[in-house]
């Protein structure tokens, strides 16, 4: 009984303790999209401390990775074709 207490509580305590950092991330991620930073590291980072113990997070960061390569992906195809990284040797 009182070990299912223990680690019912621990529990909770992990969540609340990881809830209210990755919270606190995500708020100073936010407030660095209008203040110098980089926000666009600091959000992602908050919400993969969230996705240890929430699924909403977890769903977030993902939509947020597919989002982004996405948009690297039309980035990409926006500049036309790149020349060749190792240029072949003229005889």
């Amino acid at each position: 009984m009182v070990r299912e207490a223990i680690r019912v509580t621990y529990r909770t305590a992990r969540r609340i303790v990881i809830g209210v950092i990755g919270v606190s991330v995500v708020i100073v991620g936010v407030a660095m999209i209008v203040l110098p930073g980089p926000a666009f590291i600091v959000i992602p980072a908050g919400l993969a401390i969230l996705s240890i113990e929430f699924a909403f997070a977890r769903r977030w960061l993902h939509s947020l990775k597919n989002g982004s390569q996405s948009a690297v992906d039309r980035l990409r195809g926006m500049r036309g074709p790149t020349r060749p990284a190792h240029p072949t040797p003229r005889a």
